[in-house]
């Protein structure tokens, strides 16, 4: 009996209570912490959105989640070999060495102490388990080296040159050799060896594809090059990826590749090379729009070819009608989503360089002019 005892109550009982209350609190705490930090996020994302509802209509852009085991390039094929090759490898390691260990502590689990083998100064056997692990990592480089050789390959005809061009928060595209500009979207002929020439123009940034190529960075100031051959021709988005945390919409930076054949990229091309349409073919609101347009502050960021807008802070949009998104991989291309991105773009996508036309103190666009802006900017094909 416990030396102090009252009638009634037990000590130890009292103690076991105590700390069943304590666990519970604690536990309770816990969910709650977790709960806080899942819903402050989710709560900033909802009142980041000015559109009234999150998803749907105006949901943002999705693109399937890229694998480099859907590899849709020679490289990428090359990179799951070697990644495949390796993972094998590991897990028949793995399997072998947690084996031998489950073996040992179960077959000698009953063995006393003073019976157990020793091996130091067991020569032979130090040097074994010493260069085996040396030849497999041996091994394991010989093949990556191959690999980078491969992957990293400099292609001598059939080239196409596109320059990547980081910037927060979207991706611009520049093709030299056909006098093209566009932006969120890199397309790309078939069975042909695209060299990108990665650059930043702010702060450094990742691009990767994972379908496509490896993973490079975007460094101011500096030059790194990708190359990679895609071998299947499709209307599916491989969608891309800044990897770099680069600011606040550092998840909001992607970008698409399209792959397409020879003839589609010819007339893409084409397309693409001719300027806007001339104001005097214009009429109704994409008319005023147009001049809308050429009195605001957006023909400093951007550039309409064939017009005086030479702007290049924000994207080209002489062909913004023809893209699938906006903003850099949030919204689909609608005249909806257009409409709410002109009126406010801060409160879908903070931080980004487009100044808000909703802001009393500032330029405030009424519901008319951002509808003619609109229609001038659906033109744009």
């Amino acid at each position: 009996m416990p030396l102090f005892h009252i009638e009634g109550i037990n000590p130890e009982a009292r103690l076991k209570k105590r700390s069943s209350r304590l666990w519970l609190i604690g536990l309770a705490a816990a969910v709650v912490v977790v709960l806080a930090i899942v819903a402050i996020p989710a709560s900033r994302a909802a009142a980041q959105n000015s559109l009234g509802v999150l998803c749907p209509p105006f949901c943002m852009v999705t693109f399937n989640t890229p694998s480099i085991f859907n590899a849709a390039s020679t490289e990428t094929i090359e990179i799951r070999g070697l990644f495949n090759f390796i993972l094998v490898t590991a897990g028949i390691i793995f399997v072998l060495v947690e084996g031998l260990l489950f073996f040992a502590v179960f077959r000698f689990r009953n063995r006393p102490p003073e019976s157990a083998m020793q091996f130091h100064g067991n020569t032979k056997l130090e040097l074994a388990w010493t260069a085996a692990p040396a030849v497999i990592l041996a091994v394991l480089l010989g093949f990556t080296l191959q690999t980078m050789g491969q992957v990293k390959a400099v292609a001598a005809s059939n080239v196409l040159n596109v320059k990547a061009i980081g910037h927060q928060w979207w991706w611009e595209f520049r093709y030299p050799d056909q006098k093209i500009v566009t932006a969120e979207e890199m397309i790309v002929p078939v069975n042909t060896n695209i060299q990108v020439s990665i650059e930043s123009n702010d702060v450094e940034h990742g691009f990767w594809v994972p379908e496509l190529f490896g993973k490079a960075d975007a460094v101011p100031g500096y030059t790194n090059r990708v190359v990679f051959t895609p071998n299947t021709a499709s209307q599916y988005y491989y969608g891309g990826q800044c990897t770099q945390f680069c600011g606040l919409q550092h998840a909001q930076m992607r970008f698409a590749v399209v792959v397409r054949t020879d003839e589609e990229f010819k007339n893409w091309v084409a397309h693409q090379q001719q300027p806007a349409a001339p104001p005097e073919s214009l009429t109704g609101d994409a008319a005023e729009g147009q001049k809308l347009f050429a009195s605001l502050p957006c023909i400093g960021c951007h550039t309409i070819d064939g017009t005086a807008a030479a702007g290049v802070i924000g994207p080209n949009l002489t062909h913004l009608a023809s893209h699938g998104f906006l903003a850099g991989g949030v919204l689909p291309n609608t005249p909806e989503t257009m409409r709410a991105w002109i009126k406010d773009s801060q409160a879908i996508k903070p931080g980004n360089d487009m100044p808000s036309f909703s802001d009393p103190k500032g330029t405030n666009l009424s519901d008319a002019q951002v509808g003619q802006l609109v229609a001038y900017l659906t033109t744009l094909k």
